[in-house]
């Protein structure tokens, strides 16, 4: 077979090829895949390019170079130990505990137990130095149950770490560690705020162990919702090679700042698809100053349970089209509470900035200060209002107290779909009960999910936003009528 000696096709290829490299890859071909000719080995051809095409590769060449050599000495593998209590169990294949444990033998009446050691391996990025301590940011799921952590260099020095703090709702962790050194460089933090889809980032961190390994590709997409656990983060999505291993390691920018914490991969196989998630860094600024203080972190707190409203509350709501969220339930003696908000708002802006989703509203309120107002937008019964609320401090007994959480239950339209299933009259008018939380006022009171509320204080319901009007006018005792297996039932009273 014939090599290929075009001169210019040639050059093509070897431009194609190295955009390639930067994830920017577009190919124009007259030809169809089965008409490229083979070059063998034993023919060997000169590829020779123009001047102008060489030293566009070079330049690409040495900004790789660039920011791998301006990152790689701040970024650390970080090898995790926790340790774990488990109780011993009758198939517990480790003859010493299949016969019991000398010691205890279950002879006190407490069940035999024993401890064992689970070893991870993540990455970091050292984001401060305050004289001979220096600080690392990682993931949750990497250090926060550490009980013993070294942190590794890319020159191959160890120190032993220490976990600062760590935070599972923000997935993210710092570490510690002491050195006298004064050759070890902090990265620079960007401003994910400015990421944009296609923007040429860099993944560095040690996946599957191999140390020191930088892996590139583009933004994918921004402001993705939905990690693992409960996540309260929007994410950064980006198709640069993320594996098990890198986990909290920086994604870089061009500029050589880091712009997010790499959390998550999306995958069927266990490795990478090409779907990676990088925590933005504006996410976790703060974090740091909390982390450093108080060990953890300090979010605010508004009192209310938010939602984000389907299209059918939307459409009986008369919010067609608009983004926000749904305060559906407040807590009693709350901020939200004091400062007027009320079961049914939906908020749409906070301090002039527009609510797009439930999940950026919860960062924005928990980034907000204790002690300090909010200015909040409201729309009430088609009607925009501005409300002023002082955050408070969130307190975790306080928020998972469900019996100041008023109504206590999540109301829904009741649609066509949901009077079929119920088995109910088609002209049938009211909301349909879901989501009782436990101990809360709706539970106390009796109701149960699949309760259709018709009367509030013996005031008839239509609709959803009729419902949330006389919720609100309710003062006093408060009761229910609902129609429950056919028959129509009150509920005990709630003194509000």
């Amino acid at each position: 077979m014939k090599a290929l000696t075009n001169k210019a096709g040639k050059q093509i290829l070897v431009v194609a090829a190295a955009l390639g490299s930067f994830a920017l890859v577009a190919v124009f071909s007259t030809r169809s895949p089965g008409s490229a000719q083979t070059v063998y080995a034993e023919s060997p051809s000169r590829i020779t390019m123009s001047a102008d095409t060489l030293s566009f590769l070079e330049g690409m060449q040495k900004a790789n170079r660039a920011v791998s050599a301006a990152l790689l000495p701040s970024v650390v593998t970080l090898d995790v130990t926790e340790t774990k209590t488990v109780e011993n169990t009758p198939m517990d294949t480790n003859p010493w505990f299949f016969f019991g444990n000398p010691d205890n033998n279950g002879q006190d009446g407490e069940t035999p137990q024993r401890e064992f050691k689970s070893e991870g391996l993540g990455s970091g990025v050292i984001v401060r130095r305050d004289g001979k301590t220096w600080y690392l940011l990682t993931n949750h799921h990497v250090a926060g149950s550490a009980t013993n952590i070294t942190v590794r260099l890319d020159d191959g020095r160890e120190f032993d770490g220490k976990l600062v703090g760590a935070d599972e709702r923000k997935d993210i962790a710092l570490v510690s560690f002491e050195s006298d050194a004064t050759d070890i460089p902090v990265a620079n933090l960007g401003d994910s705020d400015s990421v944009k889809t296609g923007d040429i980032v860099f993944a560095i961190g040690s996946p599957l162990g191999y140390m020191s390994s930088v892996t590139q590709g583009i933004v994918s997409a921004v402001g993705r919702d939905g990690g693992p656990n409960n996540n309260i983060n929007d994410f950064i999505q980006t198709d640069a090679a993320i594996n098990q291993g890198n986990s909290g390691g920086p994604l870089v920018n061009i500029y050589g700042e880091v712009v997010g914490i790499n959390s998550w991969i999306a995958s069927q196989s266990g490795g990478s698809q090409g779907l990676g998630f990088s925590i933005p860094i504006n996410n976790v600024k703060k974090a740091i100053d909390d982390f450093i203080a108080d060990g953890k972190i300090k979010y605010g707190w508004l009192g209310v349970s938010l939602v984000e409203a389907d299209a059918s509350t939307l459409t009986e709501l008369s919010l067609t089209g608009r983004k926000g969220a749904l305060a559906s339930q407040v807590f009693a003696n709350s901020p939200a509470a004091k400062g007027g908000i009320l079961p049914g708002d939906f908020v749409i802006a906070l301090n002039g900035h527009d609510v797009k989703t439930v999940d950026q509203l919860v960062r924005d309120v928990g980034d907000l200060p204790a002690g300090k107002s909010a200015d909040f937008r409201v729309i009430r019964n088609g009607k925009e209002t501005d409300l002023k609320v002082k955050i408070e401090s969130r307190d975790e007994s306080v928020v998972a107290d469900y019996s100041k959480l008023w109504p206590g239950f999540i109301p829904y339209s009741l649609t066509d779909e949901v009077r079929t299933r119920l088995k109910l009259d088609a002209k049938q008018k009211g909301v349909v009960v879901a989501n009782v939380w436990a101990k809360s006022p709706a539970a106390v009171m009796g109701l149960v999910a699949g309760d259709v509320i018709v009367k509030v204080n013996d005031k008839t319901v239509s609709d959803l936003p009729g419902f949330y009007s006389l919720l609100a006018s309710a003062k006093g005792d408060v009761w229910f009528d609902v129609i429950r297996e056919g028959q129509t039932v009150s509920t005990m009273r709630y003194k509000k």
